[in-house]
C-alpha cells in the first residue's frame, strides 16, 4: 500500500516538479520509492539538504554533519553551539552555506567544507528580530525584519544593499515570516499564517497567495510544494493549478521531509532515510 500510493503521489506531483537545473525530476515509470537509503542514523534535531544531494544534519550533540545522498559522512562543523542554538540551515548554495541564530541575530557562513569563512552581526545593522533569512541568487543574504516590517538585502559584510517598503503600509496584516526561498527571478517570503508573499529582485511585492498551514515548504522551478496535515500540496502561482495528494504513512508521520532531485528525504526518530526517485542500476 505504502508504495501504491507512493507513485500515484509523485506520478501526480513531481512530474510538474523541475529541478533547480532545469532537469524533470523522473516520473513515474523510473521510480523505484521500495528501495531507500539510510542517510543517517539516531535523532537529529533538524536537516536541509542542497541542489546536489548532500544533507546537513544537526546532531543532538552539537554537531553539524555533511552527508551525501549514500549516507557517507562528508565534513562536521562541530563550533556549532559558539552563538547559542542554530534556529536555520540555509544549504541553497553548498559552496556558502548559511547558520542562523536567531536568539543572537548572527549569521555563521560555511564553505563547502563546512570551514567557517564568515560571521554577520545583525544587531549592527539595528536588526534584532528577524526569524527567517535566505540566500539570494547573487550569494548576498535576504532578511524579514520584522521591527520594521522590511525585506532587506544585505552582503557578505552586512552591508545594507536594498530594502522594501514598511509592509505594513500596503497590507492589511503585519507579515511574520518564518522562511525566504531565492528562486527563478523571486524571492518568496512564507508565513505560515498568513500566507506566501511573493517579491521581484528589485523588492516590488509582485503576488500574495491564501496559502496557510504549509510546513516544508519548497520551491523548486516555478512549483511550491509543501506539506499541510497529511496532505502533500503542490502549486504554481499564477494558475488555478493546486494540487493536494494523500502523503503515505510512512511521509505523514514525519517530522520533515525534503523533495531534491535525487528523492525525498524524510526525517523522523529513528533517523533520515532517502526515497530514491531513480531505479537502482
Amino acid at each position: 500500500m505504502r508504495n501504491i500510493l507512493l507513485n500515484i503521489l509523485l506520478c501526480t506531483i513531481t512530474l510538474q516538479i523541475r529541478s533547480q537545473t532545469g532537469n524533470v525530476i523522473p516520473g513515474e515509470d523510473s521510480l523505484n520509492l521500495a528501495r531507500t537509503v539510510s542517510i543517517y542514523t539516531g535523532k537529529a534535531k533538524q536537516f536541509t539538504a542542497d541542489n546536489l544531494g548532500n544533507v546537513y544534519v544537526l546532531s543532538p550533540g552539537g554537531l553539524l554533519i555533511k552527508y551525501n545522498d549514500r549516507g557517507d559522512s562528508l565534513n562536521v562543523f562541530n563550533d556549532v553551539r559558539r552563538y547559542g542554538n542554530i534556529y536555520a540551515v540555509d544549504a541553497t548554495n553548498p559552496m556558502k552555506v548559511l547558520l542562523y541564530y536567531k536568539d543572537f541575530s548572527t549569521i555563521v557562513m560555511l564553505d563547502r567544507y563546512l570551514n567557517r569563512i564568515n560571521l554577520i552581526d545583525l544587531r549592527k545593522l539595528g536588526i534584532f528580530q528577524a526569524k527567517a533569512i535566505g540566500l539570494a541568487y547573487d550569494n548576498n543574504i535576504w532578511i524579514f525584519d520584522e521591527q520594521s516590517a522590511k525585506l532587506k538585502k544585505i552582503d557578505e559584510t552586512g552591508r545594507l544593499l536594498s530594502e522594501t517598503t514598511d509592509l505594513r503600509q500596503v497590507l492589511d496584516i503585519t507579515p511574520a515570516p518564518g522562511k525566504i526561498i531565492d528562486r527563478d527571478g523571486f524571492v518568496y517570503v512564507y508565513d505560515i499564517v498568513n500566507g506566501l508573499f511573493i517579491f521581484d529582485y528589485y523588492g516590488a511585492l509582485k503576488n500574495t497567495i491564501a496559502l496557510p498551514g504549509i510546513s516544508d515548504l519548497q520551491v523548486t522551478g516555478k512549483t511550491i510544494t509543501g506539506r499541510r496535515k497529511n496532505k502533500l500540496v503542490s502549486y504554481i502561482p499564477g494558475t488555478l493549478d493546486l494540487k493536494e495528494v494523500r502523503l503515505p504513512a510512512t511521509i505523514q508521520e514525519a517530522k520533515k521531509i525534503c523533495i531534491t532531485q535525487q528523492g525525498i528525504f524524510v526525517l523522523n526518530d529513528s533517523g533520515i532515510t532517502l526515497f530514491p526517485f531513480t531505479k537502482e542500476p
